[in-house]
């Protein structure tokens, strides 16, 4: 039987990997959960090995999320020292796991990107404030999920406590100019192997900025073709992802683009709206399949 390894830190009953497998069943496909900490890493003369878990499966999914741990990112580099093939390899999961470092890539491709500031002082905040315009202001860290690390900072009210709270965690602060829900679109697509496959339309629950399902937004179905499914496209190949959840946004004045690229995209919401098999389709694009 065909072996695909998918590495998670949760159990088979959290619903992505339960989906995952349910496609992997469906292909007579064995899915085997590989927990970051409980498969162990080992060089010995000069031969890589793996204590938990010999042999490896030959295809592995990394699924972790952007708060990915050095020793996740090591893991990793490891299963493929010893001859898997990652489905997102460390160095592309490394830079989308980190927002600015993915903006940067987005940048250096030619790509639109949200203006935005990388901040560790509050000098740097207060020139950040003056660049983008002044508030209000989207404040992010690099490293987040779901919404979660991200503030609206209406003014400099706000800005006073959650500047002092936010730098003193010393990761850097992302600082973005807000782009308010009112004639904003949001997309999620689903790109793999290059190609756009699915996509969502997701609008804010009332009175909130973030268009994410956790937060209560709503998906509907939105079939990614011209200008959505180039520049989803043109996003993973920038990042390097295989396998990608590229989140865009259309601003009220029209303009188009990349706001993340998340190389582990959730897909409950996508299978709602658009009644597609994603799990199987991220299945089938692991293992080679069509």
């Amino acid at each position: 039987m065909r072996r695909l390894g998918v590495v998670s830190v949760h159990g088979v009953d959290y619903h992505p990997n339960r989906r995952l497998a349910q496609a992997a069943r469906e292909r007579g496909v064995e899915l085997v959960l590989m927990h970051p900490f409980r498969a162990w890493c080992s060089l010995t003369g000069a031969k890589a090995g793996l204590l938990g878990l010999d042999p490896p499966p030959p295809v592995v999914l990394p699924r972790v999320g952007s708060t990915i741990s050095p020793y996740t990112m090591a893991l990793l580099s490891h299963l493929e020292l010893l001859g898997a093939r990652l489905v997102n390899r460390p160095g592309p999961i490394g830079l989308a796991s980190h927002q600015y470092l993915c903006l940067q890539a987005l940048a250096g491709a030619g790509l639109p990107t949200p203006d935005t500031c990388l901040v560790n002082r509050p000098r740097g905040w207060d020139q950040a404030v003056e660049r983008l315009g002044g508030y209000p202001l989207v404040a992010k860290l690099p490293q987040g999920r779901q919404g979660s690390g991200v503030a609206l900072i209406a003014g400099p009210e706000e800005a006073a406590l959650a500047r002092e709270l936010w730098l003193r965690q010393r990761r850097g602060v992302l600082l973005q100019r807000y782009l308010p829900p009112e004639g904003r679109k949001d997309y999620r697509v689903l790109v793999l192997g290059g190609r756009a496959v699915a996509g969502m339309e997701l609008s804010p629950a009332p009175g909130e900025f973030r268009a994410n399902l956790h937060l209560g937004g709503a998906p509907a179905n939105h079939l990614p073709r011209g200008e959505t499914a180039r520049l989803a496209e043109a996003a993973a190949g920038a990042v390097g992802l295989e396998v990608a959840g590229v989140d865009l946004v259309r601003a009220a004045s029209g303009e188009l683009m990349v706001m993340e690229v998340n190389f582990t995209p959730g897909f409950k919401g996508l299978e709602q709206a658009s009644g597609l098999d994603a799990a199987g389709l991220i299945v089938d694009f692991s293992l080679g399949n069509p």
